[in-house]
Parts: C-alpha cells; structure tokens; sequence
C-alpha cells in the first residue's frame, strides 16, 4: 500500500515546496524543521493503523476506560540523511525504541555507485511495528539492503516505511521486495536519472539538512 501525503493539499505541500525551492532550501534549520514536521504527519497517519488496547485511568472525578497503542514501535533511520525526518516520527511515538542504519552510496570516478553498510544496531522487531525513515527513495537499493539486515531482527507485526521524496521506479521495487509495507511518502516523482538521483527531487537531504561532505 502507497499512500501520498501531497496528494490532497495539506501544510504538507507547503513543507515540500520549501525543501525543493532553491531560495528556500539553504536555511538548514528551516530545512530540518520541514523533514521533522513531514515525519510527524506520517507519524500521526501511522498510529491511526496500530494495534489497541483498552487500559483503565483515573481523572480527578472518576475512572474511565480509553484506547492506548498496545505494543510501541521500533523507530529506525538510515544515517545522516534520515535524522531529521526520524525525529519527527519520534516526537509523536515518544515511547518507541529505536535503530540505526548507517548506509551510504559509494561513487566511482563517472558517479555511479554501488550501496555500502557499514553499521546497524537495533532492538528486537519481532511483533512490533517497524517504521523505517529514509527521507529519499531513489532506486530502492540502500533501503531494500538495511530492511533485509533489519529483520534479522525479528518479523514486525507492522512495516512502515516514510519518504518525503520517492521516486516512481523506487516504489514499485520497494513494493515489489516488500509487498506488504506501507509506504508514506511526501511526494512522488516521474523521473529517475540515469545515474540513480530523483527528478527534480530536492538535492542531497543529509548534505541540506548538515552541510556537504567527502564522497567516499
């Protein structure tokens, strides 16, 4: 199951219209604060699906029954580009636990690349959901890699996956590999470009949200 957050216009649009604007996106707070405010709606539109249970509280006049989530998720990113997007999933699912991916795109001399992980530390999955926040769905292949490492960890009785921005062909083999995610993404784009980047996308989101880096 797809689901675009852009598809009926929300704030969410706006959030998105800043991070692709070239006149906008080199505020790296502002930048930030837009991929956290995208991962609390996912968040939000997440915890509508989750599994309940019924838990009996006092107020100051009486006892009532109410809702609660029933098993808290597992919140994992991959690093340094999902960080911004993870927090925001994270201020909504407070008590989650959480995972990290540290996986990156290893470029030749013509900037082709091959995926290379070098580090993932995470708490059980086994019957808990699984949301995974990968604020770039390009190809697929960085993502496909660490959800393959991540259920080492167990079998989530949920998957979510959070983009912002997903690239058409990147959903379909995500989807494809994963059949039964749920992906929430900000915004889907026609184009994949020959060397694997989204167009127009947005640019690279961990150089915008913390500055440029060496290529590896």
């Amino acid at each position: 199951m797809v689901t675009v957050l852009s598809e009926n216009f929300s704030l969410v649009n706006s959030w998105i219209n800043e991070l692709r604007n070239v006149e906008t996106q080199t505020n790296r707070a502002n930048f930030r604060k837009s991929m956290e405010r995208i991962g609390e709606i996912a968040a939000f539109e997440i915890s509508k699906g989750l599994e309940v249970k019924e838990i009996e509280i006092s107020t100051p006049l009486d006892k009532i029954m109410v809702k609660e989530i029933a098993v808290q998720p597992v919140i994992t990113t991959i690093l340094r580009a999902g960080v911004p997007l993870f927090e925001g999933i994270l201020n909504y699912f407070d008590k989650a636990d959480c995972g990290f991916v540290a996986a990156y795109r290893k470029h030749d001399a013509n900037d082709y690349f091959s995926i290379k992980q070098d580090y993932l530390t995470c708490p059980s999955v086994d019957g808990r959901p699984l949301i995974v926040a990968d604020p770039m769905l390009a190809t697929g292949a960085s993502l496909i890699e660490a959800l393959k490492d991540l259920l080492n960890h167990g079998t989530p009785s949920q998957l979510h996956i959070v983009a912002v921005i997903a690239s058409k062909q990147g959903v379909e083999t995500l989807s494809n590999a994963f059949p039964d995610a749920h992906i929430w993404v900000g915004a889907i784009d026609e184009n994949l470009t020959s060397k694997g980047y989204i167009s127009p996308g947005l640019g690279d989101a961990g150089d915008l949200s913390y500055g440029q880096k060496l290529q590896r």
